[in-house]
């Protein structure tokens, strides 16, 4: 059983006009440790990128960009459970004619009530009047029926490392970088996520199986597997940390499918993500955090 159904995580705008700020929404929910609230713990994470923003000189070779950010969690009747703006300024050019302008993020987590939603996400270009682009994503938060389950998967674009601060950007106490839109590109050799399990017991043992697979092919022969094994946590969830070489992976669409299995090797729960690989083109740095 999964955690959340509901559509694909990632989704990219299609409907913003020619020359709009670019704007790329992921998120990621977790079930709420406060057993009592019977909620989720949404986590969002907004990327815009720096292609389509408009650089402004602001002193001798120095050229800066600004973008308004909107989010709002609607209920069904639509009004908002939650919205937050803020201002997110990319890092200063010196150069504006440079091909690859680095993006800029923002993070936020929260906690809701099990429902339906639609996450709506508005970003403006604050020096190109008129430019501004809209996301909206439907959200179904609900926790599955009895045994074993998974929380979604966080692609990073980094591993995970321990750490005992406590931020938007901690999740277990790892310290995790995304991966906007689960895009891996030239330079990255490795393919890193996190996720978690619930409702195992202290100590239960399980078998964790990781498929990347081309989202082309159906057959098993051109998939790569790895396997580890988890034990249950006591009182809280178990994490997965999940680690696949991919140096010699080549471009196109991918399906990362992860199962955990009991001692007789019967699936207890399942779920599969998308992975974008360009192995062609670099990508742009990871994306600054707000300012």
């Amino acid at each position: 059983m999964r955690l959340l159904l509901g559509l694909i995580l990632l989704l990219t705008s299609l409907t913003g006009r020619a020359g709009s700020p670019a704007l790329q929404l992921d998120v990621a929910r977790f079930r709420s440790e406060d057993v009592a609230a019977k909620g989720a713990v949404l986590e969002i994470y907004a990327t815009i990128s720096g292609q389509q923003l408009t650089y402004l000189r602001r002193g001798t070779k120095a050229y800066q960009a600004a973008a308004t950010l909107t989010l709002q969690v609607l209920k069904p009747d639509g009004k908002p459970a939650w919205q937050e703006t803020v201002v997110l300024k990319p890092p200063v050019l010196q150069d504006t004619s440079m091909q690859m302008k680095n993006p800029v993020s923002f993070q936020k987590r929260i906690a809701l009530p099990d429902g339906q939603y639609v996450l709506r996400a508005k970003v403006i270009d604050n020096y190109k009047p008129g430019s501004s682009n809209v996301v909206e994503m439907p959200l179904l938060l609900a926790a599955p029926g009895k045994g074993p389950f998974l929380s979604d998967i966080v692609l990073l674009a980094k591993a995970p490392s321990k750490t005992p601060m406590q931020s938007s950007f901690t999740r277990g106490s790892f310290n995790l970088v995304r991966a906007p839109g689960g895009l891996y590109a030239r330079g990255t050799e490795h393919l890193y996520f996190y996720g978690e399990i619930y409702g195992l017991t202290p100590d239960q043992p399980v078998e964790l199986r990781y498929r990347l697979r081309n989202a082309g092919h159906t057959t098993a022969k051109t998939e790569t597997v790895v396997k580890a094994t988890a034990r249950g946590f006591s009182g809280r969830p178990t994490p997965i940390i999940g680690d696949l070489d991919i140096k010699m992976l080549p471009t196109g669409d991918y399906m990362l499918k992860v199962e955990v299995l009991d001692e007789q090797q019967r699936l207890l729960t399942t779920l599969t993500v998308p992975v974008q690989r360009n192995a062609t083109e670099y990508g742009p740095a990871g994306a600054a955090p707000a300012r």
